[in-house]
């Protein structure tokens, strides 16, 4: 059943298991809307107004302190939602959400999707078990944060760019790898020299090309397996069904 349904299907996993769970309704109210690098989906405070389904393309949580400096505490690809935490009461952005991928999105107005996931009980269970993995995430980059090595650290982040990038080649400069990361740019140019003469990886003029996917996957630490295997088990588990299938080609065809 899977292989008959997949084309019919955007990009973003979390919105097509939750038309799976029988929330059609909200098709009539998605948008594409294209994802520029560096545009800025919300600034920390700013009232979440829409909700954004990644369908290819990366979104960083940014986290800024009082001194300027930025780090990462997470990112959405076509895994996950932007602006999740709207739905359980939080009204403004926890974070900054700033593009590092460019790609597209399908958008829907905050009220209309809290509105119709209320009216879908098997959806909402979905969402909140989607919404515990993104808190388990948390506690998995500090830990990989804290303990894993900047190479490491950089195939973790390479692997999530390319599951959600749509291509195997896609912009990215060791400034905003750096930026992303928390580091000095002069240790991830170290580490992308290394995976580079390894064969892992090709960079040049501010693309980075994958060459070696499953030596990344070896290279890269543990916590990229774990949280893969945490959302594979999530999205494994959604019920198919044949209708929601027909209703998605119209998304299709809008996206297209």
């Amino acid at each position: 059943m899977a292989d008959e349904l997949g084309e019919a299907y955007p990009g973003n996993r979390l919105l097509r298991a939750l038309m799976l769970a029988r929330l059609e309704s909200i098709l009539p109210h998605l948008e594409p809307v294209n994802l520029r690098q560096h545009q800025v989906l919300f600034r920390a405070g700013a009232p979440i107004d829409h909700l954004y389904f990644i369908d290819r393309g990366l979104v960083s949580r940014v986290k800024a302190m009082e001194d300027g400096r930025v780090v990462e505490i997470g990112a959405v690809g076509n895994e996950g939602v932007v602006g999740l935490f709207a739905i359980h009461g939080i009204r403004g952005a926890m974070w900054e959400y700033a593009v590092r991928i460019p790609g597209m999105a399908l958008r829907i107005d905050r009220d209309t999707f809290e509105r119709k996931i209320t009216q879908a009980g098997e959806a909402s269970a979905l969402l909140r078990r989607y919404s515990s993995l993104v808190v388990d995430a948390f506690s998995q980059i500090a830990a990989c944060n804290r303990l894993h090595s900047l190479r490491q650290r950089c195939c973790h982040w390479l692997l999530v760019a390319h599951d959600s990038a749509g291509s195997d080649s896609f912009p990215l400069t060791h400034e905003l790898l750096a930026l992303t990361l928390g580091v000095q740019r002069s240790g991830v140019s170290i580490a992308a020299n290394s995976l580079q003469k390894a064969g892992l990886i090709h960079y040049r003029h501010g693309r980075v090309n994958i060459l070696g996917r499953a030596r990344l996957e070896t290279e890269a630490c543990e916590c990229y397996a774990a949280t893969r295997r945490q959302f594979d088990a999530l999205f494994t588990d959604t019920r198919r069904t044949r209708r929601t299938a027909r209703q998605f080609a119209v998304v299709s065809a809008r996206i297209g």
